[in-house]
């Protein structure tokens, strides 16, 4: 299986990449980004990209993916409504397109978020929203994960300097959490084993709610 990452540098992005490069039936990953990632591994494969709307410039190395986990996204704390659709719903809509050109059966998992609601009251929501519907609508085995608390592993963590610190802070409290009150929270490896189990043979809905990513 070859499986494409989308934001390997970031929280969720990372879980799934490191996920992906231990499983035994991904036999090569490639992952897309503005930056490197920094890991090295003789399955993995990094291009970067500067406009994540156009993807042609990198389209053979996307050519014969059998899944892409899109985990590239941005908090909506001070974006206006334009730079956060740009960012959460033209940017994901266009790797969808894109990849359905290459593979229509492909598995597209879009990293959305609890509370994402396409009739929402907050922007962020309704952006996601309308994402999660046009990707389901384009592909077969197109997938909307909803996580709600996750708690970074094995390293993984935000690229924010701030959240960093306060998962630095909050990191031994989260873990005690996690145990006491699981169906609240889940880790950044259990969600790439989930993107994983999308990938090999798919869930029974294709919005997957937080309660069914641990």
């Amino acid at each position: 299986m070859k499986v494409i990452v989308f934001g390997a540098t970031g929280m969720v992005g990372q879980g799934v990449l490191r996920e992906s490069l231990l499983a035994k039936d991904v036999e090569s990953v490639v992952s897309v980004g503005r930056r490197p990632t920094g890991v090295r591994h003789a399955k993995l494969h990094e291009v970067t990209l500067t406009d994540f709307a156009d993807l042609s410039p990198i389209v053979d190395d996307l050519a014969g993916a059998d899944a892409c986990f899109y985990c590239l996204g941005v908090s909506s704390v001070g974006k206006d409504e334009a730079e956060y659709t740009r960012i959460s719903y033209e940017f994901p809509l266009a790797a969808a397109r894109t990849l359905k050109g290459l593979n229509p059966q492909l598995t597209f998992v879009y990293v959305s978020g609890a509370g994402t609601d396409p009739a929402g009251r907050r922007m962020w929501q309704r952006v996601k929203g309308r994402a999660e519907a046009e990707i389901i609508g384009l592909l077969p085995n197109g997938y909307a994960f909803r996580p709600g608390l996750i708690i970074p592993t094995h390293g993984a963590g935000p690229r924010s300097r701030f959240f960093r610190g306060a998962f630095a802070v909050a990191g031994p409290l989260l873990h005690v959490f996690d145990r006491v009150a699981p169906k609240y929270s889940t880790s950044s490896d259990k969600l790439g084993r989930a993107m994983l189990r999308a990938a090999r043979g798919g869930f029974h809905t294709h919005i997957i709610q937080h309660e069914d990513l641990r």
